[in-house]
């Protein structure tokens, strides 16, 4: 590209294949995109600031393409237009990484400029001695590679791209540079009305103090707390309803160890109670939160109506086996109660593939969950050695056996061996535990709970909807699901046939007829579900295990505990301990 006074930066956020090749999208995705939030608030301050010299604009276009079909011709033209420009595809995680590296393809054909970051690169840069053949080949292809945060180094690329000179790789890992006064991240209305509910997204701080062997958080944004201070906060969320958009998914990995948690909740109750304004939130915390004296409360009247907890097993063993000793299991049912005491719904992520799990202990550890967990719903994911995690640093150690294909890291399917289940087995299991956790009869339980606690049981009804129904209808995980699927013929993974139109259109026709109807009977099974749970009220008889107060209920009747009991050998001190803190 030859000189020029304009730059045009377009970013890009992939999505990744399905098992058939086609792209995952919809009409409106489940959540919105941090990393593009955070990417185009840096874009817009580098703009601001003419980084790229006084008589030089800058112009950023934004895509999700997990609810938006990439316009790549378009694209071409536009930056041809310009004559200078860079495409940044940002936040590609490990599953992603094919996607992203396809689309590439289409720009470097073009001869426009190509930036790859997010995860797996840094991830990977992070924990590996040498690139991996997926980097390497991408890298050989001319496309550059970013790893680290952008603060503070996005005016580098961008000169860089500028002028024709971008580096193979930018790597700007271990820096932890402090996020207070850094470029707000925001994402223009006109990407968050493609999400559910008109949801948006900004991390309140980065950094995770704890040090679960399956997490690639820890070494890519350390373990220190880095946070961002009320007043960003504060100028975020009324950044944000200047547009009309008034939820907000907080992604810090563990909003409760952010540092500066109080200050920021003080100053959304300041926002809510005194001003009136109209915000919600969807956080994600550890076990052990419910323990930080006023964080509940204070989350609660900050606006925090939905609450994802990692419980990731009942085994303490294999908690233990991934070093996540900061969940423990005897404080499960007092740590839900209390969120629900608060009105807030919760769900819970649950891993399957630990090395002592099997299909039986799966089905009964679920069981059990659903008996005497008051968890609103529950998401299932199979255990990954997600490159960039301890897990799978040891795996290319010891040259152990893990999935090639990266598309396939999206936590859905098996990608190593177990000692104790087939792959065909562990796939089985993983699918089994949806239909068995979100039968009708838990659904309604679940919607006689929130009744019983004044929660919006429509509300809750809607969550389970689309967590069961995902799965079941979409062969798709909630995460990565959404409003309507969007299937384009000419948009399939690389390497595989474009199938005939004269096939593909009338299949594709059949499948959104017959989805349709499968939704329509799945809401009004619903429906039928939620009427009963309106005309009649659980009676006293009819008491809940799990909604029984943790103080009045014997420990003898959890199987809970006897789990706990059954997996740790304890003295019969310890076992004063475990029912004291129970208590």
């Amino acid at each position: 590209m030859g000189p020029a006074k304009d730059f045009l930066l377009v970013l890009i956020k992939p999505s990744h294949y399905d098992d058939d090749g086609y792209v995952i999208q919809w009409i409106r995705s489940a959540i919105p995109s941090n990393t593009l939030a955070v990417l185009n608030g840096l874009a817009l301050d580098c703009a601001s600031r003419k980084v790229l010299g006084d008589n030089v604009t800058i112009s950023i276009d934004l895509y999700d393409e997990t609810n938006t079909v990439i316009p790549v011709k378009s694209i071409i033209r536009k930056m041809r237009g310009y004559g200078s420009g860079m495409v940044g595809l940002v936040g590609a995680q490990t599953n992603q990484f094919p996607r992203a590296v396809d689309l590439a393809e289409h720009f470097l054909q073009a001869n426009i400029p190509v930036v790859i970051g997010g995860f797996h690169v840094s991830g990977c840069l992070a924990m590996l001695p040498k690139l991996p053949r997926e980097i390497q080949a991408a890298s050989d292809k001319g496309i550059s590679l970013f790893a680290g945060e952008a603060e503070s180094h996005l005016d580098e690329v961008l000169r860089d791209a500028y002028a024709g000179t971008l580096k193979p790789i930018y790597n700007f890992l271990n820096e932890g540079r402090s996020l207070e006064n850094s470029p707000p991240p925001f994402l223009p209305v006109h990407i968050v009305k493609n999400t559910f509910r008109r949801l948006s997204s900004f991390d309140a701080g980065r950094g995770c103090p704890f040090q679960c062997s399956f997490c690639t958080i820890i070494n890519v944004q350390g373990r220190r707390s880095r946070y961002r201070s009320a007043d960003d906060i504060e100028h975020i969320i009324r950044a944000n309803l200047q547009q009309q958009v008034g939820r907000f998914f907080i992604t810090d990995d563990d909003f409760a160890r952010n540092s500066n948690w109080e200050a920021i909740l003080d100053r959304c109750i300041k926002m809510r109670e005194e001003e009136g304004l109209v915000i919600s939130f969807t956080a994600q915390v550890d076990v052990g939160a419910y323990r930080i004296p006023r964080f509940i409360e204070k989350c609660a009247r900050a606006g925090c109506r939905n609450i994802f907890i990692g419980l990731e097993s009942l085994n303490p063993a294999s908690l233990a086996g991934v070093k996540k000793h900061q969940n423990k299991i005897w404080q499960y049912r007092k740590m839900l109660q209390a969120w629900k005491d608060h009105g807030c719904t919760t769900v819970a992520g649950y891993i399957l593939g630990f090395p002592t799990d099997t299909p039986e202990s799966i089905a009964r550890d679920i069981e059990t969950i659903k008996n005497e967990l008051p968890l609103d719903g529950l998401e299932f994911f199979c255990l990954t050695p997600l490159p960039g995690s301890e897990d799978h640093r040891r795996h290319c150690e010891r040259e152990a056996w893990i999935e090639p294909d990266m598309n396939k890291y999206d936590l859905e399917h098996v990608t190593m061996e177990h000692p104790l289940m087939s792959k065909e087995e562990w796939q089985l299991a993983y699918r089994n535990a949806w239909t068995q956790y979100y039968t009708e009869d838990h659904i309604e339980r679940v919607l006689h709970r929130a009744a019983a606690k004044d929660q919006d049981i429509y509300k809750v009804m809607f969550l389970l909807l689309c967590l069961g129904g995902s799965i079941a209808l979409e062969g798709i995980h909630p995460l990565e699901a959404g409003m309507f699927r969007r299937k384009v013929r000419r948009m399939r993974r690389l390497g595989m046939p474009l199938e005939n139109p004269l096939i593909f259109y009338p299949r594709r026709a059949w499948e959104i007829l017959s989805k349709s109807v499968q939704w329509m009977s799945l809401i009004w099974k619903f429906y039928r579900i939620i009427q009963r749970v309106r005309m009649r009220p659980q009676q006293p008889e009819e008491a809940d295990l799990a909604m029984i107060p943790v103080d009045e209920q014997k420990d003898e009747d959890l199987t809970l505990l006897k789990v706990y009991r059954n997996h740790i050998p304890v003295s019969h001190t310890a076992k004063q301990t475990i029912t004291s803190a129970h208590r």
